[in-house]
C-alpha cells in the first residue's frame, strides 16, 4: 500500500493548518520557477510550425469555421478549441495569452507531481519533485520545449489522472485520462498506470464502471460536438500512413538518438537515482514505472520521435527519481537539484539566444503576401510552414494547411513514400474542388527543393501550368499569380 502523508496527526485542525502552510510556501516557489523556465517562450512570436498550424486553425474557427471540415488536422480538438477561445477573448494577433496558459499548465503539473510525491514520501520529497519537474521540463531543443503545443497541455491531464487514481477517485481519473487523450491521442497512454492502481486497490466493479464512464463520456461529447465520423477519421483511422517510417529509417533513428541525448543531458541529475530505483524496484512504485513505460511507448508511437514528444516522459521520470532520492541522504537530493538547475540554465540560455532562420523566412514571405494580395483574398502556401498564413493575415485557399496531408511529407520524412498516392485518403478530390470553387489569388511554392515540390506532384504542376504564371521569388520560394482571364 502507499505510504500515508507524513504530516502531523494530532488534530484535524492541525492537519489543515499544516497542509495550508505547506502549499502557501511551495506554490509561489513553483510559480516563480515556472515563469523563469518559460521565459524564452515569450521572446518569439512563434517557435515551430505546430504553433503556426494551431494559430491558423483557431483564427478560422473563431471566424465561424468547423473543425474537421473547414480546417482539418490529425489531432483531437481540445488544443484547437483552447487557441480559439484565447483568440476570441484576446484577439488573434499574438500567442502571448497561450504562453501564459502554458505557464499555468506547467505550474499545475508541477504542483500535482509534488502532491503525488508528498503523499508517498513526505514534505521534502514533494518539494524536490515539484522543483525537479520544472527544471527538467525545458531540457530539449527550445522549439520543442518552449512552444505552446499539444504536449505542454497533455501533462496536467496525465498527472491529474495519477493523482485521482492514487486517491481512488475513479470517475475523475477517467475524466483526466479523457482530457489527456483529447489533447493528443498519446495522452491516453496514462490509462495503463491508472488501470493498474484500480486493480491493485481491489476496487469493486463500481470503480471500474466510473473509470470507464469518465474516460468515454468526454470523448463521446467531443465527437458529437464535431462530427463522429470525421472525428474518428482525423484522430484515429486517417493516420495510418503517418504512423510509419518506411524508407526513412536512418533519418528517424538519428532524430530519436538526438532527442534522447538532449533529454538525458537535461536529466543528468536524475539518472543516477533512477538507476538506483531500477535496482531496488518495489511493488509500491510499479505504477510509476508503468507510467514511465507507457509514456515511452507514447513517444515511440508514430515512429517519428520529435523532440516535443519527449515532454510526456518528464513527470514519471521525476517521480521515479524522487522515489530513490527520498531514502538517500539529503545531500543527494541537493546534488540532483544543483545539477538540474545548472543544466536548466544552459537550456534557457539556448532558448534566449538561438536564431530561428525559418521564422525569419516565414516573416519575409508573409510580408510579400500582404503586399501582393488584399485582405479578402485567399492564398495557397504549398509548404510545411502554415504560420505564413497567420503572420500575413490571409485566409488559406484550402482546409489542408500544409502540403503534408496531401503528400505524406509530414512527420519529417526524408523523401521516401512522399507524393499524391501517399496522401491522406480522399484529400485530393476535396483539394481540387476547393481550388475550382475559389481559385487562390496567389500561390506560393515554398517547397524549396523538398520531396513534395510541384515537379513531383503532377496534379499541382498541371494546375500551375494551366492557370498561373511565375511572378518572382522570395528566399527560394516561388510566387505564382493567376494568368489574366483565369
Amino acid at each position: 500500500m502507499l505510504a500515508a502523508p507524513l504530516v502531523p496527526r494530532r488534530t484535524a485542525g492541525t492537519r489543515t493548518v499544516t497542509r495550508t502552510a505547506y502549499w502557501t510556501r511551495l506554490v509561489p516557489l513553483l510559480a516563480a520557477l515556472a515563469c523563469v523556465t518559460r521565459l524564452p517562450s515569450f521572446r518569439r512570436p512563434l517557435w515551430n510550425p505546430d504553433e503556426g498550424y494551431l494559430a491558423v486553425q483557431a483564427r478560422l474557427l473563431a471566424q465561424g469555421g468547423q473543425l474537421y471540415d473547414t480546417v482539418v488536422d490529425r489531432k483531437p480538438p481540445l488544443v484547437p478549441w483552447l487557441y480559439e477561445a484565447a483568440f476570441v477573448v484576446c484577439g488573434s494577433g499574438s500567442l502571448t495569452p497561450l504562453r501564459v496558459l502554458a505557464v499555468l499548465a506547467q505550474l499545475l503539473t508541477a504542483a500535482t507531481v509534488a502532491s503525488l510525491a508528498r503523499r508517498r514520501w513526505g514534505d521534502g520529497a514533494g518539494r524536490t519533485a515539484g522543483v525537479l519537474y520544472l527544471l527538467v521540463s525545458v531540457g530539449l531543443n527550445p522549439e520543442d520545449a518552449q512552444a505552446v503545443g499539444f504536449e505542454i497541455f497533455i501533462l496536467p491531464g496525465t498527472a491529474a489522472a495519477l493523482w485521482c487514481a492514487d486517491r481512488g477517485r475513479w470517475g475523475a481519473a477517467g475524466a483526466a485520462v479523457a482530457a489527456a487523450f483529447l489533447t493528443k491521442q498519446t495522452g491516453g497512454a496514462v490509462l495503463l498506470p491508472v488501470a493498474w492502481l484500480l486493480h491493485r486497490g481491489g476496487a469493486p466493479r463500481a470503480g471500474a464502471l466510473r473509470l470507464a464512464a469518465g474516460c468515454a463520456l468526454p470523448v463521446l461529447g467531443a465527437a458529437l460536438l464535431t462530427d463522429p465520423a470525421r472525428f474518428l477519421f482525423w484522430t484515429v483511422t486517417g493516420s495510418v500512413a503517418y504512423a510509419s517510417f518506411a524508407g526513412s529509417e536512418f533519418h528517424v533513428l538519428a532524430r530519436a538518438l538526438a532527442n534522447t541525448a538532449l533529454l538525458a543531458t537535461a536529466s543528468a541529475g536524475l539518472l543516477p537515482p533512477v538507476a538506483r530505483a531500477l535496482r531496488t524496484v518495489r511493488t509500491a512504485a510499479l505504477d510509476l514505472w508503468l507510467w514511465l513505460a507507457s509514456s515511452a511507448a507514447a513517444v515511440t508511437a508514430g515512429l517519428h520521435f520529435f523532440g516535443h514528444y519527449y515532454l510526456q516522459l518528464t513527470p514519471p521520470l521525476v517521480l521515479v527519481a524522487t522515489s530513490a532520492l527520498h531514502v538517500l541522504p539529503p545531500e543527494r537530493s541537493l546534488a540532483a537539484l544543483r545539477t538540474s538547475a545548472g543544466v536548466c540554465a544552459l537550456f534557457l540560455a539556448w532558448g534566449l539566444c538561438a536564431p530561428r532562420p525559418e521564422l525569419a523566412h516565414a516573416q519575409r514571405l508573409a510580408a510579400v503576401l500582404e503586399q501582393r494580395t488584399a485582405a479578402a483574398d485567399r492564398v495557397l502556401v504549398w509548404g510545411m510552414h502554415p504560420e505564413t498564413y497567420w503572420l500575413a493575415g490571409r485566409t488559406p485557399a484550402t482546409r489542408y494547411l500544409t502540403a503534408g496531408l496531401l503528400t505524406n511529407y509530414s512527420g519529417g520524412r526524408d523523401g521516401s513514400e512522399v507524393g499524391e498516392k501517399y496522401a491522406v485518403a480522399g484529400t485530393w478530390p476535396v483539394f481540387r474542388r476547393e481550388l475550382d470553387a475559389q481559385a487562390p489569388a496567389l500561390v506560393v511554392d515554398d517547397s524549396r527543393g523538398e520531396p513534395y515540390a510541384p515537379d513531383r506532384v503532377p496534379a499541382l504542376r498541371r494546375l500551375l501550368a494551366a492557370r498561373y504564371e511565375e511572378a518572382g521569388t522570395v528566399d527560394g520560394a516561388v510566387l505564382y499569380t493567376r494568368v489574366p482571364g483565369e
